[in-house]
């Protein structure tokens, strides 16, 4: 069967999957102090970081339209597909289901699903690989459904950020919280629900502490490790993304580990040397 898998731009592309005509983005659109950057290929990181940290203000973001999901779907696939990032944080899912609707009620033919990824970033990298690997092995639609939901559920994301400066901007974190954890070098090691709601799971200070407390909380929690890809994305930091592979392989012997730098949206809120990781 023909497929196609659309991926709003929170969720990054390896080199292999930009080169895979089966995926394709749906853009975010990123403003900056009345500055609009599209979340494409074109995006400039370096410089969107540097506008953002000499802006006093959030930045904000808007999701696609059903129209440009729409337009994405259709590609003559017998099977569509979209993930997006969590429910809880973005209107990005919500306009994917209307977009797909629209397609299904002119081609009713046609096989289409939503995966709201109740992550964001290489949680959504991860989502859209598995849709291709169960596609390729020759699933039925049905089986890709219900094969990808239940890695979706399972799948657990953690992030360290190196700035809170973006989460106290945007509202998520009192300034007064923001300075303290700063002053004392103070990061938070993260993780979301499975409904997508960010939460802390503790704290360490300095960032290499961080990084490897991280890991060791998802190399106590995580099953059958051998069997797992976990993927991992930087802002602007390979290097640091290195670190982080580096610490797992010396806890876990797991199938592989994928690094992606950040896209516009995961760049928005993760910031300069942030890491994401999924598995």
């Amino acid at each position: 069967m023909s497929y196609r898998i659309v991926v709003d731009s929170c969720g990054e592309f390896t080199e292999e999957m930009k080169k895979d005509s089966h995926f394709v983005h749906a853009a975010l659109h990123l403003y900056v102090d009345g500055e609009e950057f599209v979340d494409d290929e074109d995006f400039d990181q370096l410089d969107f970081l540097a506008k953002v940290k000499a802006s006093p203000n959030c930045p904000k973001s808007s999701c696609p339209s059903p129209e440009v999901y729409r337009e994405a779907y259709d590609c003559g696939a017998e099977h569509v597909y979209a993930v997006t990032l969590s429910a809880e944080l973005s209107g990005s899912y919500n306009s994917a289901v209307l977009g797909m609707n629209m397609l299904l009620e002119e081609k009713p033919e046609i096989k289409g699903h939503v995966f709201n990824s109740c992550s964001a970033s290489i949680g959504e990298t991860r989502i859209a690989q598995k849709i291709q690997e169960c596609e390729e092995i020759g699933m039925s639609f049905e089986e890709v459904v219900e094969t990808v939901e239940k890695f979706a559920l399972e799948m657990k994301t953690y992030f360290v950020l190196e700035t809170l400066d973006h989460l106290r901007k945007n509202g998520r974190l009192s300034a007064v919280k923001a300075f303290v954890a700063t002053a004392l070098n103070i990061k938070p090691i993260m993780s979301a629900t499975d409904q997508g709601i960010i939460i802390q799971l503790s704290q360490a200070r300095g960032i290499q502490k961080a990084l490897r407390q991280m890991v060791e909380t998802m190399a106590e929690n995580v099953k059958n490790a051998e069997e797992k890809v976990v993927g991992i994305a930087h802002c602007n930091h390979p290097e640091r993304a290195e670190f982080v592979k580096k610490e797992i392989q010396k806890l876990l012997k797991v199938k592989d580990v994928v690094i992606v730098n950040t896209s516009g949206v995961s760049t928005l809120y993760a910031a300069q040397g942030g890491i994401i990781m999924v598995v």
